[in-house]
């Protein structure tokens, strides 16, 4: 019957190992990841039940089917309690052993798109929209380096302030890649719990710690085939640094608590607001995972090096945004338009977005939210010293505004907190 299976299932599947005992399925399965297990009932030693229990309590999360000659319903019962995916009884027809591995791989896709797909939406509820806006030199030279990039598969990193795109230009990097067709898979690395987050990224076997009361999938198998974002990766701790580089050297992950090996088939594309360099040198992120993540590099610039890029900028987001609130577009005049192109963007396009979407909700554009006093306080041909200062005023207005609230504060800006705390201790100690 293996010989069989075997014989039927090799030019089907990519790869089909054999073993004629629960004992030797274990050490095959310690050294290798499958996707699926077809399993008699009856072996010698272990039965087949006993063992598929022990695998789903190690943390194996593949699809099994059992096969058995003597079944009634009380075993079909106990079979599906231990895990089994479907069940089959001998003697059986090629033609349903096809059917039911069709079937336990389907499962398996539609399962990896359904928590994508959920992942994706609630990462995009506050994320920027669309594609990539404006005809400045910065961004056209942004689009060419880009279509260089989406051509190879090497890691990505990519570098720029908060609120300039970074997640945009990742995934404008997947579609145009040859893994479009796989998943896009984001991780604000800052936004997990440090005590959860290695098996957020490698997923855990049961009992790996407490609260792990069942075996779980991470999100690089969720990304397999396809892209893996890892957004603000300076805030990873130093020892999943160097888990996240054994990952990249090796091409495999162990899950928490697990013996097994999983090897890896996808791209990763890492982004960060810091200085990494900077914090290589200071000890805070290894200079080993730098390298690795840094084979190619893309600097994203900030909005205030292309400012003419406003116009096109306010009018994307004015007629993305108005339909969504039930709202009428903002007439923006060109003295409107002066002011903005004055303005410091500390939040870059992030910041513009969350104006624009505040102007619809009040009926017009809300310029006197970027300047603290009259618009006479704000000429055309600010100098850049000028321009420091309305940005320090009007960050300093926002947050008593919300009575010193550094969290609802970043949020109005565009920014995240830590870029917030960061310029007012710079502020202080000027």
């Amino acid at each position: 019957m293996v010989n069989f299976l075997a014989k039927t299932l090799a030019p089907r599947c990519h790869n089909v190992m054999s073993a004629h005992s629960a004992e030797a399925g274990a050490e095959l399965l310690r050294t290798h990841h499958v996707d699926l297990v077809i399993l008699d009932i009856t072996l010698p030693g272990k039965s087949g039940v006993v063992w598929l229990r022990e695998l789903r309590e190690h943390g194996f999360t593949g699809e099994v089917i059992l096969i058995t000659a003597f079944a009634d319903l009380e075993t079909a019962i106990e079979a599906l309690r231990a895990g089994a995916s479907d069940f089959i009884l001998k003697p059986f027809r090629v033609p349903q052993i096809l059917n039911a591995v069709k079937q336990c791989f389907e499962r398996w896709r539609l399962r990896r798109e359904n928590y994508v797909l959920r992942r994706s939406i609630d990462m995009q509820r506050s994320g920027p929209d669309s594609y990539l806006i404006g005809q400045s030199v910065p961004m056209h030279a942004l689009r060419q380096t880009m279509a260089r990039i989406a051509a190879v598969d090497s890691t990505v990193l990519l570098q720029g302030e908060s609120g300039t795109g970074k997640e945009l230009v990742a995934r404008e990097l997947h579609a145009k890649s040859a893994r479009s067709a796989g998943p896009f898979v984001p991780v604000n690395c800052a936004a997990l719990s440090p005590d959860l987050l290695e098996s957020e990224l490698f997923g855990h076997a049961k009992g790996a710690f407490s609260g792990a009361t069942r075996a779980r999938e991470g999100l690089f198998h969720y990304a397999q085939g396809g892209t893996l974002f890892l957004d603000e990766v300076a805030e990873l701790p130093l020892p999943l640094q160097a888990s996240l580089l054994r990952a990249i050297e090796e091409l495999q992950i162990r899950p928490v608590g697990s013996e097994q090996l999983v090897p890896l088939n996808l791209r990763i594309i890492a982004a960060t607001n810091r200085d990494l360099k900077g914090a290589v040198a200071q000890g805070r992120f290894r200079q080993d995972l730098y390298y690795r993540l840094q084979v190619v590099e893309l600097h994203l610039p900030p909005l205030r090096d292309h400012l003419g890029d406003i116009a096109d900028l306010v009018a994307h987001f004015n007629a993305l945004l108005a339909p969504r609130l039930g709202a009428t577009r903002l007439t923006v005049s060109q003295e409107e338009l002066g002011f903005l192109h004055q303005y410091h963007w500390p939040g870059n396009v992030r910041e513009l977005r969350n104006l624009i979407e505040r102007s619809l909700i009040l009926g017009s554009l809300n310029v006197s939210a970027l300047y603290p006093g009259p618009r006479s306080q704000a000429p055309l041909g600010t100098g850049p010293t000028d321009l420091h200062t309305l940005e320090k005023q009007h960050i300093l207005s926002v947050l008593e505004s919300v009575g010193g609230d550094k969290t609802q504060a970043a949020l109005l800006l565009g920014v995240s907190r830590r870029t917030l705390e960061r310029r007012v201790l710079e502020w202080a100690g000027q």
